[in-house]
């Protein structure tokens, strides 16, 4: 039997954890080549895919206004803009940093699972079997950020970035890697946002936290989340309420997580 997290020296600690970073990275680097492989998919179909107006959100948005009896005021006929490569190796760099972001998003739950191998020995019996799920839906929640950004920040900040102008003289030609950063910064913001619930979770274990403080200070997370909302989304009303109310609903599911974690921790030393 190896020997207890306690029981090793620091030295020990960080060799184990590089190993753990080693794996991590090679997994991320397996998923990335064949992201690379996967060229037509990966640009013509997900990177391209919110520039185009039978976009699915464009689509859903639309079939929303004719229900609400709103006619096609808010359908898309077209996106006013086109993409450029201004840089020799522009191109090569976006497949190769795009296959990367693709290999850490879809390498996540083993990522998580290193992290665990790396911090569960030093947790106790318990502690271990409560937090037994927490691969799974760490990497459900996400996932489900991932593709909130994807389905809703990206389009909603590319049709209001695409189509505001300051004057009927300017064109639209963005760059490709600032295209691509914006929907890499909707994608991955979103999805550890999503992980709200599971960081309350552990502040709460550790003390950080309680149901209580989040309660007493959720007018400041509201002030918070509207913060984050203005930065992950372009300044217009709608955009912005459209990724508050998702992200609200996630504090509260916290508090919530937050109530049961802290019961049980009572509960616990009750019986100690």
């Amino acid at each position: 039997m190896s020997r207890q997290k306690n029981e090793m020296s620091f030295l020990e600690h960080l060799e184990e954890l590089r190993w753990h970073l080693i794996r991590s990275s090679l997994a991320v680097v397996i998923v990335a080549t064949c992201a690379f492989i996967a060229k037509d998919f990966i640009f013509d179909t997900l990177i391209f895919g919110p520039k185009k107006s039978d976009f699915f959100t464009y689509e859903m948005f639309c079939n929303l206004s004719r229900a609400l009896g709103q006619g096609t005021s808010f359908c898309i006929t077209e996106l006013p803009f086109r993409i450029q490569s201004r840089a020799v190796s522009g191109q090569f760099s976006a497949h190769l940093w795009t296959s990367i972001t693709a290999g850490f998003i879809l390498s996540f739950p083993y990522i998580l699972f290193e992290f665990w191998r790396f911090i569960s020995p030093g947790l106790h019996d318990y502690e271990r079997k409560n937090a037994r799920g927490f691969i799974f839906v760490a990497s459900v929640l996400f996932f489900i950020g991932v593709l909130f950004g994807y389905y809703m920040v990206t389009p909603l900040s590319i049709n209001f970035l695409g189509n505001y102008t300051v004057s009927s003289e300017v064109f639209n030609d963005f760059d490709l890697d600032s295209y691509i950063s914006l929907l890499r910064a909707s994608v991955l913001s979103s999805g550890f946002i999503f992980e709200l619930p599971i960081l309350m979770y552990f502040f709460t274990k550790i003390g950080l936290v309680t149901p209580d403080f989040l309660k007493r200070n959720r007018k400041f997370a509201v002030v918070i989340v509207l913060s984050i909302s203005a930065i992950i989304t372009p300044p217009d009303i709608p955009s912005q309420i459209i990724v508050t109310i998702p992200i609200l609903f996630l504090y509260e599911i916290s508090i919530f997580i937050s109530k049961i974690v802290y019961k049980k921790q009572l509960k616990e030393q009750s019986n100690v």
